[in-house]
């Protein structure tokens, strides 16, 4: 079976034609119809609060091949694996003339996801008051995004972040409230005897985070637990 296969021609935008062209509608409604019931699917199996739009290349009007029946019309997912941002669905007619087109598409996926009120400083700890939620077009952002305040509240920023820019997981870390070189209170204890004792951060540590410390009386390096600003808790 011989198949007529065009790509390029269908990415170019062109003029459009003053006579209609059925094989265009034909094209355009398949492509539609497959992306709406794509899109749909894997908003519904992803869980996603979401709304979609869908926007075809201009094709060529003068493309000349003859209509396919519809019961040998079928469309799939070219590329990419999922129907979101830059996609090309494959449409194909087996009959009466076999042929086979490619169509780009832009899927647009817009979703609340969070984004910074105002500038940010590197190392500035993220509030409440810092961020909010403002709907994007997901399928430009990739899979590196906030849907959620919270997991950016607390958390302490890599860089510098403009206003209402989507704040991403690559841009947060926790937030090391003990710096390596930082004079701390070393706590000992159990439940019949506590010790303090002065001592020096050898690395930088987040709450509830096991960091290496000098005991400055004794020299000795031990690990202890970060338990807040400036202390932390050693076994015995």
């Amino acid at each position: 079976m011989r198949f007529i296969t065009g790509c390029a021609a269908l990415a170019i935008f062109f003029s459009a034609s003053l006579h209609a062209n059925p094989l265009i509608d034909q094209l355009i409604g398949a492509t539609r119809d497959f992306l709406e019931q794509q899109v749909q699917e894997h908003v519904a199996s992803s869980g996603l609060q979401a709304r979609h739009e869908i926007q075809l290349s201009r094709l060529d009007h003068r493309l000349r091949l003859p209509l396919c029946n519809d019961d040998a019309l079928s469309a799939s997912l070219e590329s990419p694996a999922t129907p979101v941002g830059r996609v090309t669905v494959r449409v194909s007619c087996t009959a009466p003339s076999p042929w086979r087109l490619f169509v780009p598409a832009q899927v647009s996926l817009f979703q609340p996801v969070v984004v910074s009120t105002r500038p940010l400083s590197r190392g500035s700890v993220v509030g409440a008051d810092d961020v909010h939620l403002a709907e994007r077009d997901t399928g430009l952002l990739g899979s590196n995004y906030l849907l959620d305040p919270a997991q950016a509240i607390g958390m302490q920023l890599k860089r510098n972040v403009s206003a209402d820019s989507v704040l991403s997981y690559t841009q947060l870390e926790n937030n090391r409230i003990v710096r390596r070189g930082d004079k701390v209170v070393i706590s000992a204890g159990n439940s019949s005897v506590s010790v303090k004792m002065p001592g020096e951060a050898l690395e930088d540590g987040t709450q509830g985070e096991q960091i290496r410390v000098r005991n400055s009386r004794s020299n000795r390096v031990i690990r202890a637990r970060v338990t807040g600003p400036g202390q932390v808790e050693a076994g015995m």
